[in-house]
């Protein structure tokens, strides 16, 4: 397979942040690859387009699996294994958000919660304990949010953020409107 420059400074670039993102280079430009790709590659084709060694590709193909990142496919009349990303980027971003939650925040919640369980006896682990709790109040409200804004539909989700900061201003006149309700129902 031929990767046209275009398409090898993307999976040059994908590859250097990989490692900033958490997985190695080589799982990077596989994932890359197979992003910008028309068709599902399979192994050889991975091996041959990005010049890795085939355990290299099997070993990245694998960590990609585990994500959830690559579909595995068979093409009729081939017994090789194809693989592709998924073509919906707000799927990619669904998957990826849950796969790190459930691989970093998950295990970082149960910790917190069995902290709290704990009874200190002294005032430095009264303290700390207090300060987890202050962590695991934030990173519950975070993935509380997070579970509430999964449940919206795509365009739901884009108009959100296309709003930008006109959130902070529709949060400032609720408390305008808020404000002024509270001063008129004391007047009365």
């Amino acid at each position: 397979m031929q990767v046209t420059d275009f398409q090898q400074a993307f999976i040059l670039h994908f590859g250097e942040m990989g490692s900033r993102w958490g997985i190695n280079r080589t799982v990077g430009q596989i994932y890359a690859l197979l992003f910008v790709s028309e068709a599902p590659l399979n192994a050889e084709r991975i091996t041959e387009a990005l010049g890795m060694s085939r355990s290299n590709v099997s070993m990245g193909l694998k960590e990609l699996q585990s994500w959830r990142l690559v579909q595995r496919t068979h093409l009729p009349g081939d017994r090789r294994e194809y693989f592709s990303a998924p073509e919906d980027v707000w799927e990619i971003l669904r998957i990826l958000v849950e796969e790190r939650r459930k691989r970093e925040i998950d295990p970082t919640l149960s910790m917190l919660r069995e902290a709290q369980l704990d009874k200190p006896e002294v005032a430095a682990d009264r303290y700390a304990q207090a300060r987890m709790q202050d962590m695991l109040n934030l990173i519950e409200l975070v993935t509380g949010w997070f579970d509430e804004l999964q449940q919206l539909d795509q365009d739901t989700m884009l108009k959100l953020m296309k709003l930008g900061g006109g959130v902070k201003k529709l949060v400032a006149a609720k408390q305008r409107i808020s404000g002024k309700a509270r001063r008129q129902s004391s007047t009365h």
